[in-house]
């Protein structure tokens, strides 16, 4: 059946987390039988409920006059106003409901539809978007199915996770790639999987670097609401002077009010594109079950919403707490940033091992601890690995004592 298949999905990877996930139940028995049932911190989202208020506003949703007609794939009035509201309250950002806002069935899938809007397929000259490296890692994919050519831009600990992009620009011009063919820069602050954040200052440089260079920027602002210092609130790119004649920006109900399998989000920004990214839509989906944009409606600007946000990132900013001290003081780690925002540590693999995958397996086939190879990330994750702080402190403080156990310290 292959041959029916087009060569860009041929060449997919199937995504590295259900890869991990099905590696993990194939070997659960053999680690149960030893005493290491698997503890994940492979997994980039939250594990608690979402907020009561939202699922009672679920339920009495479900029996509204209309609720289960077909939806607009734009999204329905309220919940594009409620987007709007949202926006201006969170980030002092002024959106037209009625056509810079539009409904997506969570932000990878309008991340992945909307690459696909952007480029021309040619297998002999591709069209680029530069993508950050570590990133997400459906980034590449999403390009490469869609007929174009993902081009990494470092993210390191030496540039801080935030690099010069006329210096990547020379780069990639000295390699022989066209400029022309730079149709979009994807940026993704609070990272992941770093969990680096980005200063105002570097936001607006990036938005007047895609301006000089005339390239279509996105942001991926899926973890705009998981921070743990006031004064380092992350922005919207749209804050910036200009950046809604060049921008738009993918937001993600998933991380905030841990409502990832509801599929919800939203992409905001530049009228032109959001409207030309509508068209596509609109013949691939009609829309998001009404009864879902009731009750997310309601949860974006409520009391409730935000104090299940505050609550959750003081959570999460403990369980931090606790594993990087154990990481630390009981297992001797290298030296690693540790960030001010997400639920993402990224840390070097001890130096005996050759490879991130090579760490990463030994630990889960040693202790039942299941991290993330950063190679899965892009070629700058080499030598590094992802842990998601989503399990409970108790999960984690079982994670310090098995790595203790098993001899996982950092220079052993």
């Amino acid at each position: 059946m292959q041959e029916f298949f087009n060569d860009y999905v041929q060449t997919l990877e199937t995504y590295i987390m259900f890869r991990i996930k099905e590696r993990v139940a194939k070997i659960t028995p053999e680690l149960k039988a030893k005493g290491r049932s698997p503890i994940n911190l492979s997994m980039g989202a939250p594990t608690a409920a979402p907020p009561k208020f939202v699922i009672e506003s679920l339920k009495n949703a479900l029996d509204e006059k209309g609720a289960h007609t077909y939806s607009s794939p734009k999204g329905e009035v309220y919940f594009r106003e409620a987007v709007a509201k949202r926006m201006k309250e969170r980030f002092n950002v002024e959106l037209n409901p009625a056509d810079e806002i539009f409904s997506l069935i969570g932000s990878k899938e309008g991340l992945a539809n909307f690459i696909r809007a952007l480029i021309n397929p040619n297998k002999d000259d591709k069209e680029i978007i530069l993508v950050p490296d570590p990133g997400y890692a459906s980034y590449g994919e999403m390009v490469k199915v869609s007929g174009g050519l993902a081009y990494p831009i470092p993210l390191t600990p030496e540039n801080n996770f935030m690099p010069d992009l006329e210096e990547v620009w020379s780069g990639f011009i000295k390699k022989g790639y066209n400029p022309k063919k730079v149709k979009a820069l994807i940026i993704n602050y609070p990272n992941n999987p770093l969990g680096a954040t980005a200063t105002r200052e570097y936001l607006k440089s990036v938005v007047e670097f895609c301006k000089k260079h005339h390239i279509l920027l996105m942001s991926d602002a899926a973890y705009t609401d998981m921070y743990f210092k006031p004064e380092l609130k992350p922005a919207s790119i749209l804050e910036f002077e200009g950046a809604k004649d060049i921008a738009v920006e993918f937001f993600s109900f998933s991380k905030p009010y841990a409502m990832t399998g509801w599929r919800l989000g939203w992409i905001c920004g530049n009228k032109e594109a959001v409207q030309a990214f509508g068209k596509l839509k609109s013949t691939i989906d009609s829309g998001i079950f009404k009864a879902l944009q009731i009750a997310s409606s309601k949860i974006l600007n409520s009391e409730e919403g935000e104090e299940y946000i505050r609550e959750a990132n003081i959570s999460f900013k403990k369980r931090q707490e606790i594993f990087v001290k154990g990481l630390k003081e009981e297992l001797g780690w290298g030296e690693f940033n540790v960030p001010d925002a997400t639920f993402y540590l990224w840390l070097p693999i001890p130096p005996r091992y050759k490879t991130s995958a090579e760490f990463t397996d030994d630990l889960m086939q040693k202790s039942g601890i299941v991290a993330v190879p950063g190679n899965a990330f892009g070629k700058y994750g080499e030598g590094f690995c992802r842990v998601s702080i989503v399990c409970t402190e108790d999960d984690l403080k079982e994670v310090i004592r098995r790595m203790k156990e098993d001899g996982f310290y950092f220079s052993k």
